[in-house]
C-alpha cells in the first residue's frame, strides 16, 4: 500500500463523494401506491390533456412501467383507486350532511340537503379538477367500460339518496296540491351537477361548477 500524499488525497476524495451520494430512500408499504395515483390525478388536471399512457405515468414518477404494475395489475386498476376516493369522499360528506341537518328536520330540510349535497359536489370537483374528470367520464373514454359503469353507478346512489331527503321532507310538510314530484327534483339535481363538472372539464378548467350556484338550484328546488 503507498503511503504518498497523492494516495491519501485519493482515498479522501472517493470517501468524501461517498458519503455525499444521495440515498434513495426505498417507498413505506402502500405509499408508492398513493404517489401512483397522487401522479395520475395530476396529470389528468391538465387541460385537454391527451390520454394518459402508462409510460409517460412512469416516465413522470422517474420510475419503470414494471414497477408501476407491481402496484396495480392494470391501469385499469389505477383508475379504479381514484374512483374508490371519489366514492369514499363523497359518501362520507353526504353522510355528515344528513346526519348534521337532521338535528332540525322539518318541511324544509330535504331541500336543504339536497342543496348542501350538490354545493358538495361542485366544490369537490373544483378542488380536484383531475377527479372532475373522472366523475364526467372524460377521462375514462377508450378505458375499461366497467369505469363508466362505476361512475353512473354512483350518480344513481346521490340520485337515491336526494329522493329519499326529499321524501322524508315531503312527509313533514302538510299536503297541497301540486307539490313537486320528489323523484323529478332529484333527478334535476344529478343532471344539473353532472353538467356543470362536463361543463368545467370541457373548459379547461374555466368555466367553474359554481357559478350561480344558489340560483341554480333555487330553480330546481324551490
Amino acid at each position: 500500500m503507498s503511503d504518498s500524499p497523492a494516495a491519501d488525497t485519493d482515498a479522501n476524495t472517493s470517501a468524501t463523494a461517498t458519503a455525499e451520494a444521495p440515498v434513495r430512500k426505498r417507498p413505506k408499504p402502500g405509499e408508492r401506491r398513493v404517489q401512483i395515483l397522487q401522479m395520475l390525478a395530476t396529470m389528468l388536471e391538465q387541460p385537454g390533456g391527451e390520454r394518459i399512457t402508462t409510460a409517460a405515468l412512469a416516465a413522470r414518477l422517474e420510475v419503470s412501467e414494471a414497477a408501476l404494475y407491481r402496484h396495480f395489475a392494470s391501469k385499469a386498476q389505477m383508475f379504479e383507486g381514484l374512483i374508490d376516493f371519489i366514492e369514499q369522499t363523497v359518501f362520507s360528506l353526504i353522510n355528515q350532511i344528513i346526519e348534521k341537518e337532521a338535528a332540525d328536520a322539518g318541511p324544509a330540510t330535504g331541500a336543504r340537503q339536497a342543496r348542501r349535497i350538490a354545493g358538495m359536489l361542485v366544490q369537490f370537483a373544483e378542488k380536484n379538477p383531475g377527479m372532475a374528470r373522472v366523475m364526467v367520464g372524460d377521462a375514462l373514454v377508450l378505458e375499461n367500460e366497467r369505469l363508466q359503469q362505476r361512475m353512473n353507478a354512483l350518480f344513481d346512489k346521490v340520485e337515491a339518496t336526494l329522493k329519499q331527503c326529499l321524501r322524508d321532507a315531503a312527509l313533514l310538510a302538510p299536503a297541497t296540491e301540486g307539490a313537486p314530484d320528489v323523484q323529478v327534483q332529484a333527478a334535476a339535481v344529478v343532471a344539473f351537477v353532472a353538467g356543470r363538472l362536463q361543463r368545467f372539464a370541457r373548459s379547461g378548467f374555466k368555466r367553474l361548477p359554481s357559478e350561480h350556484l344558489d340560483g341554480a338550484l333555487a330553480l330546481i328546488l324551490g
